[in-house]
């Protein structure tokens, strides 16, 4: 199965869920917005961003009017929401959104929860996008060393830390590093997830970029 495909694939099981809840629940109920996130993610996957944008404004506005700004559930889909505008190209105000969810997550949760390491992970995105590449890095390599001591670098959200990191040592010109880290990250993608993992196919077409633009 292509990486198309398999794209396709989960979107067409996302919309799935999403018409069967809201015939079960009505349109503003909590497993509802749930639902409508999961396939923002999967059309955010297939490089879908208006169609996800419009949805994760729809679950921003509907977690706040259930469960207020500061609840962890608003916070996550606010975070998702900076993440679409940072790919959009509105850096200042994701920016300024992921700022404000990584202090609340802190103070929620700590410093070393998943749900703030993730906001972090968001954050050094944004960083890097904005052309602070050691602000970024600095970020990243904290979050990998605290996933990987508590979960193992296995773990999901070691692996995105890690294959945004590559990313920034690539940008910064350290391709070797950059190289062998993102081999990594494919290798247990596999390992986890099987070779049509969407995950997986995502970053081994990082890698195969690598590849020719180095000359590995």
């Amino acid at each position: 199965m292509s990486r198309e495909d398999a794209l396709r694939a989960a979107v067409e099981r996302q919309e799935l869920a999403l018409a069967e809840t809201r015939r079960a629940y009505g349109d503003t109920h909590p497993q509802t917005l749930t639902a409508m996130l999961d396939l923002a993610e999967a059309m955010w996957a297939q490089g879908r961003l208006i169609a996800a944008r419009r949805l994760e404004e729809r679950v921003v506005a509907g977690r706040r009017r259930l469960l207020g700004e500061d609840h962890p559930d608003t916070l996550k889909a606010t975070g998702k929401l900076a993440v679409t505008m940072a790919a959009q190209g509105e850096l200042g105000e994701a920016r300024r959104l992921q700022e404000g969810i990584v202090a609340a997550m802190r103070a929620l949760d700590g410093d070393t929860a998943t749900d703030t390491l993730r906001a972090i992970n968001n954050l050094a995105g944004t960083l890097a996008a904005q052309g602070d590449l050691a602000g970024a890095r600095k970020l990243l390599q904290s979050v990998i060393s605290t996933v990987a001591a508590q979960f193992g670098e296995e773990h999901p959200d070691s692996l995105t830390a890690m294959a945004n990191l590559a990313s920034v040592l690539w940008r910064e010109g350290d391709r070797a590093e950059a190289y062998e880290l993102q081999r990594q990250v494919v290798e247990l993608r596999r390992r986890g997830g099987g070779d049509n993992d969407p995950s997986a196919l995502t970053a081994a077409a990082t890698l195969e970029m690598m590849e020719r633009d180095a000359g590995f």
